[in-house]
């Protein structure tokens, strides 16, 4: 792992993400799509083009809600290898510009450009045109001094946008933004931080940090009481390995069974296993994500004695999670299960600290028996009985760190 060096004090960071990346892939594949409201997903809206968004329509959404929404939409069925492979090229064309990458997620990364000699909104130019002569996508890009400025900015900018924040405009650019756009405020914690009549960025730098501490408590608190003035002295590090892996399924308003949710749990794990290991990686958390009817949230984890990679291990975390939060389940309805899989470590270093389990090796090869099917033959060539005949959701495109060869 690299990290970028001195700060020059000079707005030289690029935040990169793409415009609505799936629905941006199909209306690049097809040009009948162009400039039309565009959904991907059937079931739930996995993504939506920027004229399906201009009617309401929003990822997680139910597809039912988002055709009353958009009955002009046209409704097309996910294609993670295009995405992947898309994904691939755009990260390509990043790391010609520049060595020090830190990818994000499938359609964002950071890049440091203090290095290249040349100036930044440059470079940003430069970066956006390549990439929509030779991906065909957009893209919109921030440039700022900090991580946080040029993620903030880039959200400003989209879409297909760019917008540099100079280090002299920092707080004029900052203040009057609303408070959510800072990160790590969520629904729970903006409609705290508004009852104090806190709605603002500036709002928040005008707080004494200990007033901020005593309500949010001290991490949060100085988290951000330091972002809303600016401060952000996180670098940008390329290689660096993600430290948690995970996946989601939106479920709409339908009530759900025991013996279907069971189901809908088996197939993340299995998913999620699959991923792990193919990124020869072992976790040690296991944590349940639930949103229910109400639009309120819970989360419920479990440490496992020692770091794993079997999914029948994994499994049985995440059903023991599931099976003491049925009371909740039960009486708010549910509207999303996810699974995340925490305190990720490379698998070689695990593997040789480990004295040999007969029990754990046969788990491993009967895993690793699996996904040898499956990379050969496709994904579902091979499945669990409880699953046969059930939808399982599309697959997730791999992350940058599981893709490009940094495990």
């Amino acid at each position: 792992m690299f990290v970028s060096g001195f700060r020059s004090g000079r707005a030289t960071i690029l935040h990169a993400d793409l415009d609505s990346f799936y629905a941006s892939v199909e209306q690049r594949d097809d040009p009948g799509l162009r400039g039309r409201p565009v959904i991907v997903g059937g079931g739930v809206v996995l993504a939506a083009s920027y004229e399906a968004k201009a009617h309401g329509v929003r990822t997680a959404m139910s597809g039912g809600q988002a055709r009353r929404l958009c009955p002009r939409a046209i409704v097309v069925p996910p294609r993670m290898s295009a995405y992947t492979e898309a994904s691939r090229a755009v990260f390509a064309v990043f790391r010609a510009t520049t060595p020090l990458v830190e990818g994000l997620s499938i359609d964002e990364a950071f890049l440091d450009v203090d290095g290249l000699g040349r100036p930044a909104v440059d470079v940003a130019v430069r970066l956006r045109r390549e990439i929509a002569e030779e991906v065909g996508l957009p893209i919109t890009v921030g440039v700022a001094r900090t991580k946080f400025l040029a993620k903030v900015a880039s959200a400003v900018a989209k879409p297909d946008g760019l917008l540099v924040v100079p280090p002299d405009g920092e707080r004029e650019f900052l203040r009057p933004l609303p408070v959510r756009r800072l990160w790590g405020v969520g629904r729970v914690t903006a409609d705290k931080l508004a009852r104090f009549g806190v709605m603002t960025v500036g709002d928040v730098a005008d707080m004494p940090e200990a007033a901020l501490v005593s309500l949010l408590g001290p991490g949060a608190g100085r988290h951000l009481h330091a972002l809303a003035r600016g401060r952000d002295p996180r670098p940008v590090r390329t290689g660096a390995r993600r430290r948690s892996m995970g996946a989601q399924r939106a479920l709409g308003r339908r009530p759900r069974t025991p013996r279907e949710l069971d189901a809908l749990l088996v197939a993340l794990v299995d998913r999620l296993g699959g991923r792990l290991r193919r990124a020869r990686r072992v976790c040690r958390t296991v944590t349940l994500r639930l949103r229910f009817a109400d639009f309120a949230r819970a989360t419920r984890s479990h440490t496992l004695p020692e770091a794993t990679a079997e999914t029948p291990v994994i499994l049985d975390a995440a059903r023991g999670l599931l099976a003491a939060a049925a009371p909740l389940v039960e009486s708010r309805g549910l509207t999303l299960i996810g699974v995340s899989l925490g305190n990720l470590r490379d698998d070689r270093a695990v593997q040789l600290a480990l004295p040999l389990d007969r029990t754990s090796a046969a788990g491993r090869d009967l895993d690793g028996a699996v996904d040898g099917v499956r990379d050969r033959f496709g994904a579902n060539a091979i499945t669990r009985a409880v699953l046969l005949g059930r939808d399982q959701g599309p697959s997730v495109p791999l992350l940058p760190d599981e893709q490009d060869g940094l495990d």
